[in-house]
């Protein structure tokens, strides 16, 4: 058993997480399907998914603020309640045989403020579970659950749309959150204590509190230039997987080479977590940004129509980069950054990098539709390429190396 799961609180962690993911990475599918299947619209399945991301995007912040004046983990069991119960009642929606849509977009809409709370909760917890010594293979491990996840999500729900139908997907993924939240009672996560402040009404407070976890962020060069980077691939990363099914349904080959794309990448999600674990790079921001720097290559090849083995093995060597940063960042972060403002800081990054996206759904077809889907694919390899690579003429991003104790609480 690896080091960080001899430990009982992060193991009881761990396994929240899993169970928590498998259930989130099973519902895209089902949901998509349960909601053409109900009104045979793709803009119904628009306002359905933004009913989910609005309020997630407009509430990461606040999730931030209370995880650090209140208990992480307290907050991460409410949320898994309400995720429980708004997917529960999606369930039952589901089943009952004639599912409304606005029951849907409620449902999916009160999941999606959950997570926002839940999101900044992670980082916290884990650095609150686990030494300083064993916070790297953690986060691996916690990344290698993310990949591996993504590749049995959707075969999962695959096999329960065709055979149970979609909302048993739904009352999977209710099951597994109240599971997560039983684990998560359970669990010791030490905290710190938050920060004194001044008197003031509770608007103020939180004011107050977003404006000190937004200095924490801006006070670090390499934070928040690196944000930026993330910030371009995630908006980078949706031109992609908006474009290209199209691509290589109708000039590489069918849809499995799409399929092969995708399950390549989270593959090599998994193996770059899995790497994570045993790198100790002396300049971690820097290597990681860099490792990020290859999702050029993937972009480039699919506007050029390049031969479908060149792709797949670009994107799979590119999700690699991406496994290997995330655990890597998590790490510096929870090292570098006070224990009091963890959640804020780590909610911030959270909403620059689920604000880039929906940008870049919402612009890929236009720009193909103008110029063709070659012009936004490039243009997103060369901003992709160029600010993670960029990266590496900040001087705070060159002279970091990992810090050898956590930051003062």
């Amino acid at each position: 058993m690896p080091p960080p799961l001899r430990g009982r609180d992060f193991r009881l962690l761990f396994t929240a997480r899993v169970l928590s993911l498998t259930g989130d990475a099973a519902v895209p599918a089902a949901l998509t399907l349960a909601v053409l299947r109900a009104t045979g619209s793709t803009s119904a399945l628009a306002l359905v998914l933004g009913c989910a991301m609005v309020p997630r995007l407009l509430l990461l912040p606040v999730g931030g603020v209370l995880a650090d004046r209140l208990n992480a983990r307290t907050v991460a069991v409410a949320t898994d309640l309400a995720g429980c119960a708004a997917q529960l009642f999606a369930a039952l929606e589901l089943l009952g045989g004639h599912p409304r849509l606005w029951h849907l977009a409620v449902a999916q809409a009160i999941g999606g403020a959950a997570s926002a709370f839940q999101a900044p909760t992670i980082s916290p917890m884990v650095a609150g579970t686990v030494d300083t010594a064993g916070l790297q293979k953690a986060n691996a491990l916690i990344g290698t659950a993310n990949g591996a996840t993504r590749l049995a999500g959707p075969a999962l729900a695959g096999t329960l749309v065709l055979t149970a139908g979609p909302g048993w997907t739904f009352v999977l993924d209710s099951a597994s959150f109240a599971a997560s939240a039983a684990l998560l009672a359970l669990t010791r996560v030490r905290r710190a204590a938050a920060a004194p402040g001044p008197d003031g009404g509770s608007g103020r407070r939180l004011l107050r509190d977003l404006a000190e976890g937004w200095n924490e962020v801006r006070s670090r060069d390499w934070y928040w230039t690196s944000l930026i980077a993330h910030a371009v691939w995630n908006g980078a990363s949706a031109v992609l997987l908006t474009l290209g099914p199209a691509i290589a349904i109708e000039r590489l080959g069918g849809e499995g080479t799409w399929v092969a794309i995708v399950q390549v990448g989270a593959v090599g999600l998994v193996a770059g977590a899995l790497l994570a674990g045993r790198l100790r790079p002396r300049r971690p921001v820097l290597v990681a940004n860099l490792g990020l720097a290859a999702f050029a290559v993937p972009l480039a090849l699919l506007a050029a129509a390049a031969p479908a083995p060149l792709i797949v093995v670009s994107y799979g060597v590119a999700l690699t980069g991406l496994g290997v940063l995330n655990p890597i960042w998590e790490t510096v972060v929870q090292l570098s950054v006070p224990r009091r403002s963890l959640a804020r800081v780590t909610s911030y990054d959270w909403l620059l990098s689920l604000g880039a996206a929906p940008l870049g759904y919402a612009l890929a077809p236009w720009a193909a539709s103008a110029w063709g889907a070659s012009v936004p694919l490039m243009v997103s390899a060369v901003l992709v390429g160029g600010s993670c690579l960029a990266t590496a003429a900040v001087p705070g991003v060159r002279a970091l190396t990992m810090p050898k104790a956590p930051a003062a609480l």
